[in-house]
């Protein structure tokens, strides 16, 4: 029996089929879903669970190197902007795109978290990335001297 890491099977095993600039979106309760895209749905009740909550617990097992996040998001609900920013740390880039074209784009990543959040325009989509783990016998840093 799975005890540790991801214990929801279907996030685990979206999480498993995730490669380096793949999509995944974290969407409130009310988000508009294609219906080609694969949906988790893990929404209990009215804010449980909360995207950040999720975010939180995606962050010990999955790496991203970008966050994708309407600036409608920024513009309505800055303390909860700044919370969902810094997610998955400081040194992850932040891109702010308008709430349509993320519904666009919505159309292309692989797998969508449905929650039970009601915080309007709550939606982070993650940019897959090569974690730390990755090796390299020359960093890009030590090449340019």
């Amino acid at each position: 029996m799975k005890e540790v890491g991801m214990l929801n099977r279907q996030i685990d095993s979206a999480l498993n089929r995730q490669g380096h600039m793949d999509l995944m979106i974290v969407a409130d309760a009310g988000f508009p879903c294609p219906d080609h895209v694969e949906l988790i749905d893990i929404a209990l009740s009215e804010g449980a669970p909360s995207v950040p909550d999720v975010l939180a617990e995606l962050r010990k097992v999955h790496s991203v190197e970008k966050i994708i996040i309407a600036r409608e998001t920024a513009d309505h609900n800055p303390s909860y902007f700044q919370k969902v920013s810094k997610a998955f740390g400081d040194d992850v880039e932040v891109q702010v795109i308008t709430h349509a074209e993320f519904k666009e784009r919505s159309h292309h990543v692989k797998t969508i978290v449905r929650t039970g959040d009601f915080t309007a325009w709550a939606n982070v989509m993650l940019v897959s990335g090569a974690g730390d783990r990755w090796q390299l016998e020359i960093s890009a840093s030590s090449s340019k001297s």
